[in-house]
């Protein structure tokens, strides 16, 4: 991709401008480099002069409050929500990097997807009205969990009444009222932590909880409570399969009590949606998923440790919405959505995806 022209002089409206007018999921402000976005998963810069400590400290403290600028100063980070006039809104992480200013803001489109647009199966639409339970989207960093909780929230608020508690750090897409009452809290500005917010919420009369992260052992205990005492709970974890979700709740907890929480996830699991960020042909990103919906054969596999035999139940659980990140990633190609090599460096399970892709007549180049 070619550099984006923009003036000698970089003023943060213009950059933000110009993050909304491109279309660009980041921007990347560091001293030694022009303003940087990232383009469909591509980083491009802006053709100008390298920043300066000066420059980078300036549009720092353009959008950041006094207590934003004294917490990087203190801990060298800051993570805050920030709205950019009524065009878009930005997840904003100000750091330091050798002594100097830096930051990295994602772009939080206005508009929510519909579950179609993501990719969901039909059946997630009767799982979201459950009455209880825990309903886990999971992915590594910056492959579109929230993004896809949004629009999720979105559903149940346009189609169901209640009342919907979110509970993020910051608070990224905003909520109107609609046939629910939506309340955010902001972790560090509402309320203390994830753990702390969730109990306290159990009071708050919820229908709905999202747990904007599930990070240590008291977040899980409490979204796991709150889910078996009759409350939809929502949160995301950044594990890349249904398996690797159940095992990494499992573990976070001491061995005393590994078996006794195995036994609450296997009653209180309602589905797992795994997620990576593919680039899309043509330009954007489209989402690789796994889908998994707990079942009976399910819940007896989360009691008894065999995690490892839940792939198998997902490729044969079509019939109820479930598909594999393969599967899924195979059908992206096949559509012409995702190139064969695209296909191949998402997969899960690499050399059998070569092989398949190679029965389609498409040449795939190894991993480095």
């Amino acid at each position: 991709m070619h550099p984006i022209e923009l003036g000698m002089n970089y003023e943060m409206n213009e950059l933000l401008e110009l993050v909304v007018d491109e279309g660009a999921s980041d921007l990347h402000i560091q001293v030694g480099r022009p303003p940087t976005l990232r383009m469909s998963g591509e980083m491009v810069s802006v053709d100008g002069p390298d920043l300066t400590p000066k420059d980078t400290e300036g549009l720092v403290q353009s959008i950041s409050s006094d207590t934003q600028i004294q917490a990087s100063k203190e801990v060298g980070s800051a993570d805050f929500g920030f709205a950019y006039l009524d065009r878009a809104r930005f997840r904003v992480s100000v750091l330091k990097s050798k002594g100097n200013y830096g930051m990295v803001l994602r772009q939080i489109p206005n508009d929510f997807f519909s579950l179609e647009q993501i990719g969901l199966p039909d059946k997630i639409k009767d799982l979201v009205f459950r009455p209880r339970g825990l309903i886990l989207v999971t992915g590594p960093t910056g492959s579109g969990k929230s993004t896809t909780l949004a629009s999720i929230i979105n559903y149940i608020n346009q189609n169901k009444s209640g009342h919907i508690i979110t509970l993020e750090d910051p608070i990224e897409y905003y909520h109107n009222h609609n046939k629910c009452i939506v309340t955010q809290r902001e972790i560090g500005v509402d309320v203390t932590t994830f753990s702390d917010a969730i109990r306290r919420a159990l009071r708050q009369d919820p229908d709905v909880i999202l747990v904007g992260e599930m990070r240590d052992l008291e977040t899980i205990e409490a979204a796991i409570s709150a889910a078996e005492t009759g409350h939809l709970v929502f949160g995301t974890l950044h594990t890349n399969s249904a398996a690797s979700t159940v095992d990494r709740m499992v573990d976070a907890f001491p061995a005393n009590m590994k078996e006794m929480v195995r036994t609450q996830l296997a009653s209180s699991l309602v589905a797992v949606v795994s997620q990576v960020l593919c680039k899309k042909e043509g330009g954007g990103r489209v989402a690789g998923l796994e889908v998994m919906v707990t079942t009976n054969s399910i819940q007896a596999l989360i009691r008894d440790n065999k995690t490892y035999r839940i792939d198998s139940d997902i490729q044969t659980g079509a019939a109820l919405g479930m598909i594999s990140m393969d599967m899924h990633l195979l059908s992206l190609y096949n559509r012409g959505l995702i190139s064969a090599r695209e296909c191949f460096e998402k997969s899960q399970a690499p050399e059998e995806m070569r092989k398949k892709l190679e029965n389609l007549g498409a040449e795939v180049v190894s991993r480095n």
